[in-house]
């Protein structure tokens, strides 16, 4: 049985991942944010496992969390589910406040929907220009949540959650080794102390937490993986 940190049985964790995945480095900031134990079961997804397929048989894509034989998929979707399922286990992720539950799923859609979506191409499209332009777009949506931030901490807290760990920062926290790593692979600074010091400052607050020393892969790994993909694309490319 798993157990959180209080000692309380919450039944049987198992992620279903890929280590350099952000995402599912999220749910693993989430569990261990939470102090909850859990198998890691890592996927190569060019030979995914059965229990992969049968557990998120519509996207066939990692994470998956699996509670008590039940699959979770999604990681802003598990994200939640922890705390929900796991309410009673250190401090909420969202606030208790309605309005302030608003405010944070808000800018969560802004992370996903504008600065998620555009990182994505950076990676993805073959074109030079294209993705260039997807980096400027990417930078520009860290210059609006840079504001998310003042608005979620009420300008003072460290966090989007306030004073502690919220929705939004395990979120963002877990795509931090990516963010870091967009320095070396394209030459430009996601968040910058210069334009965004706020979030470069919360930043530095997210790797000095325990939870994400022990969850986020190395910047270097991320580096050469991201490396790899980059070139697959360009030869997918070239052969077209």
């Amino acid at each position: 049985m798993t157990q959180p940190r209080d000692g309380g049985e919450v039944g049987e964790l198992k992620l279903l991942g890929l280590w350099s995945s952000p995402f599912v480095t999220r749910a693993k900031l989430a569990l261990q944010i939470k102090g909850l134990s859990y198998e890691y079961v890592e996927e190569d997804l060019s030979n995914k496992s059965e229990l992969l397929l049968s557990s998120n048989p519509v996207h066939k894509a990692v994470p998956v969390l699996i509670h008590d034989g039940k699959p979770v998929c999604e990681s802003s979707v598990i994200v939640q589910y922890i705390d929900d399922a796991f309410a009673g286990t250190g401090a909420s992720f969202l606030p208790a406040d309605p309005y302030n539950r608003a405010v944070a799923r808000f800018w969560a859609a802004f992370l996903e929907d504008k600065l998620v979506k555009s990182w994505g191409r950076v990676f993805s499209t073959k074109a030079d220009e294209e993705r260039a332009e997807a980096m400027r777009e990417t930078i520009a949506a860290a210059g609006v949540l840079e504001s998310g931030l003042k608005e979620c901490s009420g300008g003072q807290g460290p966090f989007f959650g306030g004073d502690s760990v919220g929705y939004v920062d395990v979120l963002l926290g877990g795509m931090v080794s990516w963010i870091k790593a967009a320095e070396p692979l394209s030459g430009a600074k996601i968040i910058d102390a210069a334009t965004t010091p706020l979030l470069a400052a919360w930043m530095g607050r997210i790797c000095e937490l325990d939870a994400a020393k022990a969850v986020l892969p190395d910047v270097d790994a991320v580096v050469e993986y991201a490396r790899g993909v980059q070139a697959r694309v360009a030869a997918a490319a070239a052969e077209n």
